[in-house]
């Protein structure tokens, strides 16, 4: 049986108005019931029997996205930055509470598969570096592979400029002399371009094709979708 909620907090936490607004929309009719049943703004109710212009709300706290993030847009919530993953979503979206945030992060120069959660205890499994999710990038160089990227990768002894430990293990598949496909169970910053650059050589352009078993499937730039995940 799903818990009930004051009807001005639920419509607050999803970012729909503040709960001041609340008993202006209703008296406007905005905010209904599936079933009709009178409400007020310290109404209880199930977040599954709330509408918001007669649609259903948007999903609650838990929300799992899966975005494919374009080339140009930051993984921040300061919008000094530029343009933020963020301003792709619905406006209300950025004012959920708890906030939505990306699970770890794609550079400005990177595109490709980006989860965002409000879900915090899963933000904190997915980024940890104790639970080595695998992640898959494909790159593209500015030089002719070597030929020995692949042991070098595998080998757990590559270490990045500044770092104290070396990198853990990661399998690159070269698909040819400039491109290459490089997966990593680690987070460190701009890891991968670092890894390449460690070997001498320098990532074009970046692209993450998948994240643990999630890919992007037919998702184009800037697109997202709320997923499921265990």
């Amino acid at each position: 049986m799903n818990s009930k909620t004051r009807l001005d907090k639920l419509l607050g936490s999803l970012g729909y108005c503040s709960r001041k607004e609340v008993a202006e929309l209703l008296r406007d009719g905005i905010i209904t019931h599936t079933e009709n049943l009178p409400l007020k703004s310290d109404t209880k109710v199930s977040h599954e029997h709330i509408l918001f212009e007669g649609e259903p709300l948007d999903p609650p706290v838990g929300i799992v996205i899966l975005m494919h993030k374009p080339v140009g847009y930051v993984c921040s919530h300061d919008d000094g930055e530029g343009r933020l993953v963020y301003d792709l979503l619905p406006e209300r979206w950025r004012r959920r509470d708890p906030k939505i945030s990306t699970v770890g992060r794609l550079d400005k120069d990177t595109s490709g598969l980006l989860l965002l959660t409000d879900d915090g205890a899963l933000l904190h499994r997915l980024t940890s570096p104790k639970h080595h999710v695998p992640k898959c990038y494909e790159a593209t160089l500015d030089r002719p592979l070597k030929g020995d990227e692949e042991a070098i990768f595998a080998s757990g002894t590559l270490m990045l400029n500044g770092e104290k430990s070396p990198c853990l293990p990661a399998k690159l598949t070269v698909i040819d002399d400039t491109h290459a496909r490089l997966e990593i169970t680690e987070g460190r910053y701009h890891q991968v371009r670092r890894m390449f650059a460690a070997v001498g050589n320098h990532v074009v352009s970046l692209h993450r094709s998948s994240f643990g078993d999630l890919t992007l499937g037919d998702l184009k730039a800037g697109g997202y979708r709320v997923i499921k995940y265990f």
